[in-house]
């Protein structure tokens, strides 16, 4: 009884490793667009369903610097590149859009969406609204 033993080499490992963590291409056709608008920047997300992040994309990622970043035109080149990613990847035909904070890039983005020849469900405002705190606590009796 002779006994075989098997060496693999590291390029072996490497290929083997890739081949088995590589994911197809999901076709998601309904997602969710995650647009927040600061005064200083505007990030677009586009996810599906359950939150997973299919694209995302900004305006300073889009080659913006300094106070362009929070302009409406940076905002609609950020989201016409994150929905093109979407659409051309994962099939994406109708979103639901989250829209939060009070940037100027807001309605453009949002117009960008719809520019993007992709169906619009609704549009909610997601921003947090500050309502003063809760009630103090009473002074200390002796």
């Amino acid at each position: 009884m002779v006994e075989e033993t098997k060496t693999t080499t590291t390029a072996e490992v490497t290929t083997a490793t890739k081949a088995k963590g590589k994911k197809g291409k999901r076709i998601v056709n309904a997602g969710e667009v995650h647009i927040q608008a600061t005064f200083n920047n505007t990030i677009i997300s586009v996810t599906d369903k359950t939150g997973g992040v299919l694209s995302a994309s900004s305006a300073g990622a889009n080659g913006f610097r300094g106070s362009k970043k929070g302009t409406a035109f940076a905002a609609g080149v950020a989201a016409e590149k994150a929905l093109d990613i979407a659409k051309k990847n994962h099939a994406l035909n109708t979103v639901d859009v989250y829209v939060s904070g009070i940037g100027l890039g807001r309605d453009a983005a949002v117009r960008a969406v719809s520019a993007a020849g992709i169906r619009i469900d609704s549009i909610t405002d997601v921003t947090p609204i500050a309502h003063g705190g809760v009630r103090p606590k009473g002074e200390r009796k002796p």
